[in-house]
């Protein structure tokens, strides 16, 4: 009988016996098969990363803030192993996409600063993308070009197919570094959609030629040789498959179709946390020490949450060294490994923070100015229609702090502007002083570690009022008392108004007064 996965409970044996070995632990179970572009960065985001870097970077820095969390009698689930390797399977037109370059550079980059890495590019190379001839440029250039070991493997052979993927995934695991392979003369047996026109890109004699060159006969052929199984065997499982496929089918067309708001609702976001929060109409003031701009209480907030929570981990592009604007000062000698920096290209932190998250990180993500969301945005709504997707069995859970909104501080529209494209399945707060600031982030930390996605939008012009008139001091205010909470659709009314149906933002507010009117 074959050998069953320590780990999947399912039979693992049928290449071991061809190979004249027994495996105990399939090597496969702990490989994410990702055919998205899009989850490109999420993979290399998810397992290691110096302790530290995606699925490929979160893992390993998982177990070690586990450790250390028993250590304070706290703990945290990490679904992955301690030595998993991530993978990635993509097709040959696929390397020339965006996130797989930002998701390679990524790699590379790890490799090459020694953070652990362990993620295996898989390529099925069928010389054609679509429409367009392969050219050779898969395993001339492409493959050329990395930094990184790169095999090379016949994919219509099992046998070769198996050693070779065999060997990748043993060499990212014992390295912890990436490494690529390409899985040769694979047909594309159909066309690639039934929208495309293969006879006006192919001729009759090639389309019919790929149709009868099929692997997967090859390999039931060197099964059957090896003693594995039998044909009759073998055409009983397909037509086992081909029934389970039909009844899938079904099942899921009889599903009740979602339609109403509350089961929409309930589909784009994990349950919210109920918590007590301050609902007060009036001005509160109610805090411990001196009053203080709000950017340092939002450091004390991001400080607060690091302490309370032993998986969350603050990422970003200057963070280790105070961020854009200060508010992460002190906070990488205090916490080291958990405050950590990355290259500026947000396709990639964005989705190591996706990474980090399924590996039972609990990420916050700075951003360092609106407009530089879109640039990391494909990966942004990704994360945002993850729980529906999955229909909540994907954790996606984190805290995106977004910078440079409102009033334009410096550099124009690439970095400030008032432009946010935000679809259901993210929190979005916004808060004009650092009182509510601190009540709504605790908020929103606890709904992040429970699986939601939450955005805390700055304004970067109020980072360091003081002043609403004159010489005031108003806009300073003292740092909450622990349990103060401010839910998402809490609001404070400070001072009085004539007519409380117009709401007005604080800035304009403060304008207006400072170019000569009464704003209120």
């Amino acid at each position: 009988p074959p050998a069953v996965c320590v780990l999947c409970r399912m039979p693992c044996g049928i290449l071991s016996a061809a190979l004249g070995d027994t495996i105990h632990r399939c090597d496969l179970c702990n490989v994410h098969n990702c055919t998205a572009l899009n989850q490109l960065p999420v993979v290399c985001g998810g397992r290691a990363f110096a302790l530290f870097r995606g699925r490929a970077m979160g893992v390993r820095l998982a177990h070690h803030l586990k450790k250390e969390a028993k250590k304070q009698h706290k703990d945290f689930d990490v679904p992955f192993a301690r030595d998993a390797v991530s993978y990635v399977s993509v097709g040959d037109g696929s390397v020339n996409n965006a996130h797989m370059l930002s998701a390679v550079n990524m790699a590379e980059y790890a490799s090459h600063r020694n953070f652990i890495c362990p993620v295996v590019f898989g390529v099925t190379d069928n010389d054609i993308c679509i429409s367009l001839r392969g050219y050779k440029y898969l395993t001339e250039v492409w493959a050329e070009k990395l930094q990184m070991p790169c095999f090379q493997v016949d994919g219509s052979d099992m046998l070769d197919t198996w050693r070779g993927i065999s060997t990748a995934v043993s060499l990212a695991r014992r390295s912890s570094k990436p490494v690529a392979i390409i899985y040769t003369n694979v047909p594309r047996r159909f066309g690639h959609a039934v929208s495309d026109q293969q006879e006006e890109h192919s001729t009759r004699e090639w389309i019919q030629e790929s149709r009868e060159r099929n692997p997967l006969s090859g390999a039931c052929r060197q099964a059957v040789e090896a003693g594995y199984t039998t044909f009759p065997e073998l055409a009983a499982l397909a037509r086992q498959v081909e029934q389970d496929t039909s009844a899938a089918f079904a099942s899921a067309v009889s599903e009740a179709k979602l339609s109403s708001r509350t089961e929409l609702l309930t589909r784009v976001s994990k349950p919210l946390v109920a918590m007590t929060t301050h609902t007060s109409t009036t001005d509160a003031d109610n805090g411990t020490g001196r009053s203080k701009v709000m950017r340092y209480n939002m450091t004390q907030a991001i400080e607060e949450t690091l302490r309370t929570y032993p998986n969350a981990v603050y990422i970003g592009e200057d963070v280790e060294h105070g961020g854009y604007y200060r508010i992460t000062n002190g906070l990488k000698r205090k916490f080291d490994a958990r405050i950590r920096d990355f290259p500026p290209d947000e396709t990639s932190l964005l989705g190591i923070a996706l990474g980090f998250a399924q590996c039972g990180l609990l990420p916050i993500v700075e951003m360092p100015y609106a407009k530089y969301l879109d640039c990391g945005y494909d990966i942004f709504e990704e994360i945002a229609i993850g729980n529906w997707l999955s229909n909540g069995r994907q954790h996606n859970g984190m805290m995106i702090r977004l910078q440079g909104f409102d009033k334009g501080v410096f550099g124009g529209n690439y970095h400030t502007h008032n432009a946010l494209h935000v679809i259901p399945g993210v929190d979005v707060m916004c808060h004009s002083n650092g009182s509510d600031y601190v009540r709504g982030w605790r908020f929103g930390m606890a709904q992040a570690n429970a699986g939601r996605v939450v955005m805390s939008v700055d304004s970067t012009d109020l980072l360091n009022q003081r002043h609403v008139f004159g010489k005031d001091d108003a806009w300073k205010r003292p740092y909450p008392l622990d349990g103060d909470v401010m839910a998402f659709d809490d609001i404070v009314q400070y001072g009085t108004v004539k007519d409380p149906t117009r709401l007005t933002h604080a800035i304009v507010c403060r304008h207006a007064h400072v170019f000569g009117g009464r704003g209120h």
